[in-house]
């Protein structure tokens, strides 16, 4: 059976001594008052509840899945996750990072990050039905109404209702200018919708009272494509104007999806049968306002890839000690034993070390990227909100694709390490796979990041926020360019980021001449930059841990830093030479295969 213990100690150095979340958050009058110790408080109780409550439900909500009563269209969670999600309502954790004008505790949104990802590492089925929640409060919260605000948020806020995204249909995924599901408006000023979405996470479920969808649909004079949708609330049952439930609205599950993981989160077919809601936002201007969801969920389904990849590698370290197997090349390490731990053979630790750099590296990513969101939404300079929003923008499609297919690679390393123990479903590293596939789909494939990245968010603006990044880059390797101790960590960072600049412009260049240049490069440009990313990060945490050592610190977390940043950049980040090579390969030799793929 596998195990999971919070990495209290590694999001504390994140936070704290790489960040200095601290410090950055006092510039903003809303969480001026948060301290560290607050923070740290809040992690430990919540690493209680992820790895005593949640965990424990993982294998067996695996194995058990939801259950569809076809009469009632009701769907019914695996055993003990409505109880669970009872304690978490209890226990105040939905209102953690929300508005106290709502019922909220106005906690940064960077400590919920954290609580997550503790979360996803515990069950990631489990957590879904309230993490998509967050992002359906954060939605109205830019976009509805008074009335909506004032109906909805404070239940979303306290976790007695939740939240999901219905946006997918048969015929569409992510083009959803293909959409059909129509939205009639009605003399008292709501919108009857019929149409089907499919793929709704979270879609039905027996946990809460109450579930807020937010539905796109057309109107029956919208323009064609992306431009005419509109984005609708629709609740599973009706709000009485005293806030009580009335009558089951017109929106039921028609049928449940049979996942290759996930199994215990509620794939739902959703059917409209003239279901009633409410207009979110402005007519036709529904991707808009659903964005803002979006968004939050491509973070969030990043943040589902980093707890899986942690849950799976410390598993897989703690098989690689105990478990013997043949001896060491370099001579025999355990000397009372028959044969050696199998943590002594190099590739073994290549694998191990490979999960940890993509851990750690997706941590302070996320960090990162939570701390922009916090300082976007409440810092007091115009400038400063700014540059926070546009840099979260382009890092979002990163945090997105680049940790989900670190995060598969990482968990089918931690299954190899079990060898043919890792196929056996009782030690549960196949589910951690399993459930890994999904969050390189869903969301937006890694391939539409990829797009969004180079496309719209590098060549969209000539790279000026690129070159946004490239100056935190630039100051770092300023700082530490003559520091020898600092220099196998700094020399390849700025490296790829002057090779960077060069390769941007050879892909905008081709791109202009034949669009499909684009298309070719996008996916291995998004790696690319994602290591340019990650170097940084890294770069920055083994500065930490450099002037730590140097100060006197004995504390071998310290050590363990620097030598997986050593790791990093010598084994994984020169995976960007082969990844600048494959995009300067053109489109030709992908394009110009119809006999190929006759």
């Amino acid at each position: 059976m596998p195990t999971y213990n919070p990495p209290l100690r590694d999001m504390q150095f994140v936070l704290h001594e790489v960040f200095n979340v601290v410090d950055e958050l006092k510039a903003c009058p809303k969480h001026a008052e948060v301290d560290a110790d607050t923070i740290n408080a809040v992690l430990e109780e919540g690493g209680k509840f992820a790895a005593e409550v949640a965990f424990p439900l993982n294998i067996s909500g695996d194995e058990e899945g939801c259950t569809l009563d076809r009469a009632t269209h009701e769907v019914k969670a695996p055993k003990g996750f409505k109880e669970a999600y009872a304690q978490y309502v209890q226990g105040g954790w939905p209102a953690l990072s929300c508005d106290p004008d709502y019922g909220g505790q106005g906690l940064p949104f960077v400590v919920n990050q954290c609580f997550y990802e503790m979360l996803n590492s515990a069950n990631q089925a489990w957590t879904m039905y309230p993490g998509l929640s967050h992002g359906a409060y954060e939605c109205l919260h830019a976009h509805g109404s008074a009335e909506q605000k004032a109906t909805f948020l404070p239940k979303l806020t306290s976790g007695e209702w939740t939240g999901t995204m219905c946006l997918t249909e048969p015929h569409c995924g992510t083009d959803l200018g293909l959409l059909r599901t129509k939205a009639e408006p009605q003399a008292d000023g709501s919108y009857r919708l019929t149409g089907q979405k499919i793929f709704i996470s979270a879609g039905e479920h027996d946990l809460a009272e109450n579930i807020v969808h937010l539905v796109l649909a057309r109107l029956p004079d919208a323009p064609a494509g992306s431009k005419g949708i509109s984005l609708f609330l629709v609740p599973k049952f009706h709000v009485k104007a005293d806030g009580s439930l009335g009558e089951r609205n017109g929106i039921y599950c028609g049928g449940l999806e049979h996942k290759m993981g996930i199994h215990a989160n509620a794939t739902c077919q959703m059917v409209l049968d003239g279901a009633v809601g409410t207009l979110v936002g402005q007519p036709n201007k529904g991707l808009q306002a659903m964005f803002v969801m979006m968004n939050a969920a491509r973070l969030g389904v990043g943040n589902q890839s980093l707890g899986l990849t942690e849950v799976a590698f410390q598993n897989a370290l703690s098989y690689a000690k105990d478990r013997i197997q043949m001896r060491s090349l370099s001579g025999t390490k355990a000397k009372d034993k028959p044969a050696d731990p199998i943590i002594v053979h190099p590739d073994v630790r290549k694998m191990l070390l490979t999960a940890k750099a993509y851990a750690e590296g997706g941590r302070a990513l996320l960090t990162f990227c939570a701390l922009l969101l916090d300082k976007e939404l409440n810092h007091p300079e115009d400038k400063v909100r700014k540059d926070s929003a546009e840099l979260l923008a382009l890092l979002t499609p990163i945090a997105k694709a680049f940790l989900t297919d670190n995060g598969f690679e990482a968990t089918n390393h931690c299954q190899q390490v079990f060898g043919g123990h890792g196929y056996i479903k009782e030690w549960g590293m196949e589910q951690f796979v399993r459930d890994a596939r999904i969050n390189m789909i869903y969301e937006g494939t890694n391939t539409v990041q990829s797009l969004d990245l180079l496309g719209r968010k590098v060549l969209g603006n000539q790279g000026a926020t690129l070159k946004k990044f490239g100056k935190l880059v630039a100051a770092l390797v300023e700082e530490e360019g003559v520091n020898e101790k600092m220099a196998e960590f700094i020399n390849p960072l700025a490296g790829l980021g002057e090779q960077i600049t060069k390769f941007t412009m050879e892909v905008g260049f081709k791109g202009l001449q034949n669009p499909d240049e684009v298309g070719a490069a996008a996916v291995p440009y998004l790696r690319v930059v994602g290591h340019l990313v990650f170097g940084y990060f890294f770069a920055r945490m083994a500065q930490v841990a450099t002037r730590a050592i140097a100060a006197g610190s004995t504390d071998p977390f310290y050590t363990a830093k620097l030598q997986t940043a050593r790791f990093y950049f010598a084994r994984l980040f020169p995976e960007t030479a082969t990844l600048m090579r494959q995009a300067r390969a053109g489109s030709r030799v992908l394009m110009d295969t119809d006999a190929a793929l006759a």
